[in-house]
């Protein structure tokens, strides 16, 4: 090929390169609370986001809003404040959840009840959905036969997180979930970039995967904004996030977690030229 073919070739492909660079907009962020976490404050909505995810509204027997049945927790978020901030202009509520994983596959029919009382609660934001914080992957061997008739008892629109930690692959993943996930249920697939498991090239296969077996509309991705090192997590650097995000274009796409790892100088550091 000449050298003004290759340059021809090359001026083509510009576009192309700028695109896969290009951040995807920011459906919403995440906010795993706890007594001790941080208050949601963030300026999110710079990235796109408008959704705010809680990812449980009681959790281990506390609850994070009134009059559910349970015991409250000390220190009650600003469900007020929440509600009038740009990123928080539709809520999805998480119901009732267990901090430890196999708890939790413990305890779902106390999880079901627990949730169907935050179900009928008065909130003063505008919930566009519910989250069940039940975890799915792989390892759940009876999930396929426990968890589907307690979501069907539960709020639409309705969605639960999925993971692969078995890394049984994309396609097979894909048709575990769809053989027994209702099909009105979305699924939010957590990528796995923050703890090293897979890169997100292989974390868009696997929503893609998804997306052709649920179809589109029902999935999302979460991308992990922190990074695990040495035995913790730090927030993940903006250069980290935008490789994550450069990929993720199209998918429904939440940060996870926003109030924890996602600062207002990484989103600056994002949003440069």
């Amino acid at each position: 090929m000449g050298s003004l073919a290759r340059m021809f070739f090359a001026v083509l492909a510009l576009p192309l390169v700028a695109h896969a660079q290009a951040l995807a907009p920011v459906t919403g962020v995440i906010w795993q609370l706890y007594e001790e976490a941080p208050d949601a404050k963030g300026a999110w909505h710079r990235l796109g986001a408008s959704e705010f995810l809680i990812q449980w509204t009681a959790v281990d027997g506390i609850a994070y809003v009134p009059n559910v049945g349970l015991p409250q927790t000390r220190r009650m978020p600003d469900w007020k404040r929440i509600a009038r901030e740009p990123w928080a202009s539709r809520v999805i509520v998480g119901l009732s959840g267990r901090t430890d994983e196999q708890e939790t596959r413990r305890s779902l029919d106390a999880m079901l009840a627990e949730s169907l009382r935050i179900a009928r609660a008065e909130f003063p934001f505008r919930v566009s959905g519910w989250y069940f914080p039940a975890e799915v992957d792989p390892t759940w061997k009876d999930a396929p036969a426990r968890l589907p008739p307690v979501l069907e008892r539960l709020p639409r629109p309705l969605w639960i997180s999925a993971y692969d930690g078995e890394s049984i692959g994309a396609q097979e993943f894909a048709e575990w979930l769809a053989s027994f996930v209702p099909p009105d249920v979305g699924v939010l697939f957590q990528d796995g970039v923050g703890i090293h498991v897979r890169s997100p090239a292989v974390a868009r296969e696997y929503a893609d995967a998804l997306a052709g077996r649920l179809g589109k509309a029902r999935v999302g991705i979460i991308a992990e904004a922190f990074r695990e090192h040495a035995g913790a997590f730090r927030p993940a650097t903006a250069g980290e996030l935008k490789r994550q995000l450069g990929l993720y274009h199209g998918y429904r796409l939440y940060l996870f977690d926003g109030p924890h790892y996602v600062s207002e100088r990484v989103i600056d550091e994002l949003l440069a030229p």
